[in-house]
């Protein structure tokens, strides 16, 4: 039987956890027999556990390197749990490891060489930190094609206190010399990303998009999904989306106003809706009237909230593959979305949603209005949106590339 072990921050806890655990599931309904060691737990999962356990020792020096290597700038050297890693009795019951996340402050980079030499690694990457300095976006740096230093970014997350980002990127390039590793992105941009890396481009890459369960994630009837949201407004509704809800993150929740308030200036007509952590302390705007819905992590309920939209605001200025678009899509609600990363793998131009110039609020709300001004481009859209969902996104398409790639890495280790 194919057997795999998957490590991240967490089993089902923000976008990456989610996709983790969706991946967990997914090979595992196949038949393969597939396990979780996360740092923070939120399942019931008996094939989940704490990636440390109850061991207070291991915890306690864990803790002791974070304050170490957090005042040193050494990001994330010095975690001892992640060597004892290597006896964990799911660790030895495998045939392949699966990372995620793994710069989140609980293990450490350097147990890959020893981990690859004992297991086929399989590394599935979040963003960009594997091959930085230190930032897990690097914006419009380019200076991790040659070293990084003199880093322009240090108080981005994960941020550092002063410039150890050189030393940071040969340690980085030492240790995947040693190691053997195979790369999975989400998209076409990080997959372009990675091939331009001194540090990963050597390794194979896979592409295998996100997943979503487009059982769960399907089109409702509106009025009905807003009647359940207590949303009994008339008004098409325009959906911002993030986990963390507020201005001041790569989600780009500064750039919501500005937009919306000038699609309204030029007569749009829509309610906006606020989902998210920190939803409720989301500030009136001039123009059309906010409703606040909060965090939910209930995926019935996100699919109520993008059923109940006339189309997603994703105005991130640094993506990935964001699960929200692949979602709202599932449901048969478009997006109007910044041109950044890897959304434009999802959000086709008029195909599937509206790409607006990255950080351009103007092309963001004349994007808005187009959509919403056009009843019949967007029912099209919504049809078009559903259908790319299902064919190229569903669940059970994500699972299967996964669990082919394990098992031709575990029989080429054989």
């Amino acid at each position: 039987m194919l057997s795999v072990l998957h490590i991240n921050t967490a089993d089902n806890l923000g976008g990456a956890a989610r996709s983790a655990y969706k991946i967990h599931s997914g090979v595992r309904a196949l038949g393969a027999r597939s396990r979780m060691l996360v740092r923070t737990r939120v399942t019931s999962d008996p094939d989940v556990d704490l990636l440390n356990g109850a061991r207070w020792r291991w915890r306690m020096l864990d803790g002791v390197g974070r304050g170490v290597v957090d005042r040193l700038g050494a990001q994330y050297l010095f975690y001892p749990s992640s060597f004892a890693l290597l006896d964990h009795p799911w660790v030895h019951d495998c045939q392949v490891v699966q990372l995620y996340n793994i710069h989140g402050g609980y293990f450490t980079h350097r147990v890959l060489p020893e981990l690859s030499r004992r297991r086929a690694v399989v590394w599935r990457l979040s963003d960009m930190w594997p091959f930085t300095g230190h930032c897990a976006y690097s914006m419009d740096c380019e200076r991790w094609k040659s070293g990084c230093g003199r880093c322009p970014l240090l108080a981005e997350y994960p941020a550092l206190p002063w410039d150890t980002t050189a030393r940071l990127y040969r340690i980085k390039q030492r240790l995947y010399d040693s190691s053997r590793l195979a790369i999975v992105t989400t998209n076409s941009w990080m997959e372009d990303q990675v091939r331009q890396s001194p540090l990963l481009g050597r390794f194979p890459t896979h592409r295998i998009p996100n997943g979503v369960d487009v059982s769960v994630f399907r089109p409702a009837d509106k009025r009905e999904a807003r009647r359940a949201l207590g949303l009994d407004d008339e008004r098409p509704i325009v959906l911002f989306a993030a986990h963390i809800a507020r201005p001041g993150t790569r989600k780009g929740g500064e750039h919501v106003a500005p937009a919306l308030e000038r699609a309204a200036a030029e007569g749009a007509r829509f309610r906006l809706l606020v989902l998210g952590e920190g939803a409720e302390a989301w500030p009136e705007a001039r123009g059309f009237p906010t409703s606040r819905l909060g965090f939910t992590a209930d995926n019935a309920r996100l699919a109520l909230a993008y059923s109940a939209a006339d189309l997603l605001l994703w105005p991130a200025v640094a993506e990935n593959f964001p699960n929200g678009i692949v979602e709202a899509m599932a449901c048969g609600t478009p997006a109007v979305a910044f041109d950044t990363g890897g959304v434009r793998d999802a959000v086709r131009h008029l195909e599937t949603g509206y790409l607006a110039a990255s950080r351009d609020s103007g092309d963001l709300a004349q994007g808005v209005r187009r959509l919403l001004e056009d009843s019949a481009g967007r029912q099209r859209l919504s049809e078009a949106c559903r259908r790319v969902a299902v064919e190229e996104y569903a669940d059970e398409r994500q699972a299967r590339r996964h669990h082919d790639l394990y098992a031709a890495l575990a029989a080429e280790r054989r």
